[in-house]
């Protein structure tokens, strides 16, 4: 099996399994904390929409996304591990060109080529009050990513078959600001060295369910 055959086997089937109904909340639960709230309270603020990319790319043999561990002076999720994306923007058409235009300037890199696969389940964020839109897009050729100092501590990168692997998901307790301080145990992904939690590791928890 050739090295291109092998990752565009798995973009195809991906592409395929997006247009069909979604794993949905059921599969990002797995990754949620107790109790965790699946929706704002009818009586609380009006959530922002906001637009994040799931952006595949191949590396050799396999399919690999990237992650950002923000900065610590970032007003929201500060030293946090999260999508390249953010708050949609009354001049973005839709929350795909927001996250597309948050990836640009975030990871530095040129998105023209990118395909749109498709969509995840949308996600609201009980801290930051967001609801997340995750888009799965893939770039034909690796990029080479300049990332934003002022927003990005670090870049994460991972083979998506990592997701798959039981061995790189634990639980800790953790002070929830969404639940009032109170600790609860909290599950993680542990990709390239960094604890992945909170909702990126809901959205990473429904697009494994895809994988498997």
């Amino acid at each position: 099996m050739s090295l291109m055959y092998a990752w565009t086997t798995d973009i195809n089937q991906l592409r395929t399994r997006l247009s069909q109904p979604l794993p949905g909340l059921e599969a990002q639960l797995r990754m949620a904390p107790p109790q965790r709230p699946a929706a704002a309270p009818g009586n609380s603020a009006k959530p922002r929409d906001a637009g994040v990319l799931v952006l595949l790319y191949p590396v050799r043999d396999t399919v690999c996304f990237v992650l950002t561990k923000r900065t610590d002076h970032l007003n929201k999720h500060k030293g946090q591990v999260s999508f390249p994306g953010g708050g949609y923007e009354d001049t973005d058409e839709n929350v795909t060109v927001t996250a597309l235009r948050e990836a640009r300037e975030e990871l530095g890199i040129a998105l023209d080529e990118v395909e749109i696969l498709g969509a995840l389940t949308e996600l609201w964020v009980p801290p930051s009050n967001f609801i997340i839109h995750p888009t799965v897009a893939f770039a034909p050729v690796q990029p080479v990513f300049q990332a934003n100092p002022n927003e990005v501590a670090a870049l994460i990168e991972a083979p998506i078959r990592v997701l798959l692997d039981p061995t790189n998901v634990g639980v800790e307790r953790r002070a929830l600001v969404s639940q009032n301080g109170a600790e609860q145990p909290v599950p993680y992904y542990l990709l390239g060295g960094h604890k992945v939690w909170g909702a990126t590791a809901m959205v990473l928890a429904e697009f494994a369910a895809l994988l498997g």
